[in-house]
């Protein structure tokens, strides 16, 4: 098995909303923010190779929406999807299998992309398209507080092209790669654990948006159910902790991952590390 990270992009959100009730004079010591009050988040991905199958977690927000929409979020940054995939030897019909954690804009807008006669299509047209199913029934019936984060136009059609695969249970969906389902910031979020010779690195997607995100209190102000992001927060940690598990951040700009400790205040960052290093010393 090879791991790479593909960075598809940068977005601002507001700090705010990222720590939800932490006040700035505590998160800012973590995470910065500029003169607005924005923080700058990567949309990190992970692309796994696993002997015939090539596994992408995730697609950062492409590039479809309006000049309108994206100005709500301050794209910045250089990379893009299809650069690095590129530039780590791959193409997007190399694709077999995309794991979408959820269907948020940030985290699906590059599934979908346009052709050249202005159609909407799969930008993976190889690919077989993993979605909870609990998850895709509420992005294509969205409540009020998510509704704008659901595009149809992000996911509609891999269900016309027959490349969705609903997932109704945890468990593994593809050789080394297991999934559980989180409902704290979205219901049916889906969170991949990938087993990397002896360990396991786990895609924290917006369970663990950042290394600012460890600590229990600070939760997004994007999630629908904060009480049950505290449950799945400790049923992540007992797991995590006890089996010496790597996590893979997607919107920490700063760090890549991290592992975990258990102490007297409750489990901590223990160390940060890029993925390289995860890679070499395992």
């Amino acid at each position: 098995m090879k791991l790479y990270k593909i960075e598809t992009g940068n977005l601002k959100l507001d700090g705010g909303a990222m720590f939800g009730v932490v006040p700035k004079v505590m998160w800012q010591k973590l995470y910065p923010s500029d003169e607005n009050n924005l923080c700058n988040w990567a949309m990190r991905c992970l692309l796994i190779e696993n002997e015939n199958r090539k596994i992408l977690i995730d697609t950062g927000m492409g590039n479809k929406q309006s000049e309108k929409f994206f100005n709500h979020y301050h794209p910045n940054g250089t990379d893009t999807l299809e650069n690095s995939l590129k530039l780590n030897g791959f193409s997007t019909d190399d694709i077999t299998d995309v794991i979408l954690t959820h269907l948020h804009f940030d985290h699906v807008g590059g599934a979908v992309k346009y052709n050249e006669t202005r159609e909407l299509v799969p930008t993976f047209k190889n690919a077989v398209y993993h979605v909870s199913k609990t998850h895709w029934e509420l992005a294509n019936n969205p409540n009020r507080r998510e509704k704008a984060s659901f595009l149809q136009e992000n996911y509609e059609v891999l269900e016309k092209y027959n490349q969705l695969n609903l997932i109704e249970k945890e468990g593994e969906i593809i050789p080394g790669i297991e999934i559980k389902i989180f409902n704290g910031h979205t219901i049916g979020q889906i969170i991949p654990y990938v087993k990397y010779n002896q360990t396991k690195i786990i895609f924290g997607a917006d369970l663990f948006p950042s290394f600012a995100h460890i600590p229990m209190p600070y939760i997004m102000g994007y999630d629908t159910q904060p009480l049950i992001t505290l449950n799945d927060k400790k049923r992540f940690f007992d797991d995590a902790v006890k089996n010496k598990y790597s996590l893979f951040f997607e919107h920490d700009l700063y760090n890549e991952c991290c592992s975990l400790k258990q102490t007297e205040k409750g489990v901590t960052v223990d160390k940060l590390f890029s993925l390289e290093d995860f890679i070499k010393n395992n």
